[in-house]
């Protein structure tokens, strides 16, 4: 599918917000992720395409995707995705994925997010903010810095309690901090997204502290280093 690069705005330090049109209203589930091709010269050998979670919701006009690049080791995928100037045209797949909120909106949520792992999260929660639907919500946020987060003010305006944890300095996000503060029982669904050894390690700490695999959503961010 072809889409329409539009602008981006900052949403965190090193953090932007791409959004694109495109040529009908997207149709796919809060939470869902594509691949986007950017061909170019040149290219190091993480390649033409990378994996993105959609950060915007279908309720929105705009497709979103928002990510973070590092000054100092920027992917020449990144500079140039980075550098894109509007009207840009962008071919992506169509949207995929199962990291999507249950039918069941009595379910509590516990939503546990490291870094640039909160995209899904904000699409989920701008959607359900859309439509009005109250669910149970609880977010456990990790970022390396204050300056590092990214769409408090919704996760505000929406009432999910939102818990901060700031790895730079002394906190740690883990399997126990998960338990105690999102209040994790037999009911509760634990969604777990962000690089892709975090997640592998909570999912592992997780299950040992009794969290069944039936319990856990998770989604991998590859390339990303732990937070």
């Amino acid at each position: 599918m072809n889409i329409t690069y539009d602008h981006s705005e900052i949403v965190a330090q090193n953090t932007r917000m791409f959004w694109f049109r495109t040529p009908h209203k997207p149709d796919y589930i809060a939470g869902q992720f594509i691949e986007m091709t950017l061909p170019h010269n040149n290219s190091d050998n993480r390649g033409q395409k990378h994996w993105f979670t959609l950060s915007s919701s279908p309720t929105e006009n705009l497709l979103a995707i928002t990510t973070k690049q590092a000054p100092d080791r920027s992917s020449t995928f990144k500079q140039v995705l980075f550098s894109l100037q509007a009207g840009a045209s962008i071919n992506i797949s169509e949207p995929m994925g199962d990291f999507v909120l249950p039918k069941d909106s009595n379910i509590p949520l516990v939503f546990v997010a490291g870094g640039i792992g909160i995209t899904p999260v904000r699409s989920m929660i701008k959607w359900l903010s859309d439509t009005k639907e109250h669910r149970q919500i609880r977010i456990i946020y990790g970022a390396r810095s204050a300056d590092d987060l990214a769409f408090l003010e919704l996760f505000e305006n929406y009432g999910a309690k939102t818990d901060i944890i700031l790895t730079g300095g002394a906190g740690q996000l883990t399997a126990e901090n998960v338990m105690k503060l999102g209040h994790v029982t037999d009911n509760t669904l634990v969604y777990v997204s962000g690089p892709e050894p975090m997640v592998e390690s909570l999912e592992t700490d997780l299950k040992a502290a009794n969290v069944s695999s039936e319990k856990l959503v998770l989604d991998f961010f590859p390339g990303y280093p732990i937070t």
